[in-house]
């Protein structure tokens, strides 16, 4: 993938994660507005924003990793807050029998297939990077 186009998707996945953290901060505020303890609400939100920090500190950091891995870094950008504004988009329209689950539930998963997908894009840009390694030129 040419640089510029990696540097598109990087600012895009970047505004994307930007407008999934507000966007899902507002949804599990507005689903807990009847909730008084306040400390709840700010382990509530720290969870909720939990995924969405990893993967800002993620593009940070991923400076040196491959292109592919990088590539793939950017996508979950996109993926992650588009889903979960969808879930909890959804989940506030129609409230499940304990709404707060859905708030509880995203976050650890957002997290599971991020490592999944980074941690098997990873791997297989470093067998393709050693199996072009070991090829005589």
């Amino acid at each position: 993938m040419a640089s510029k186009t990696l540097a598109t998707l990087r600012r895009t996945a970047l505004i994307a994660v930007l407008a999934g953290t507000v966007g899902s901060l507002s949804l599990m505020l507005w689903m807990g507005r009847h909730n008084h303890s306040r400390l709840l609400v700010v382990l509530m939100s720290l969870w909720v924003l939990s995924p969405f920090s990893a993967l800002i500190l993620a593009a940070a950091l991923a400076e040196g990793w491959s292109t592919l891995t990088r590539t793939m870094l950017y996508w979950l950008m996109l993926i992650v807050p588009f889903s979960s504004l969808a879930v909890y988009s959804y989940a506030d329209l129609n409230p499940p029998a304990k709404p707060a689950s859905v708030y509880v539930v995203v976050p650890p998963v957002s997290w599971l297939l991020t490592a999944m997908a980074l941690s098997i894009t990873a791997w297989r840009a470093r067998k393709s990077s050693r199996s072009s390694d070991e090829t005589p030129h």
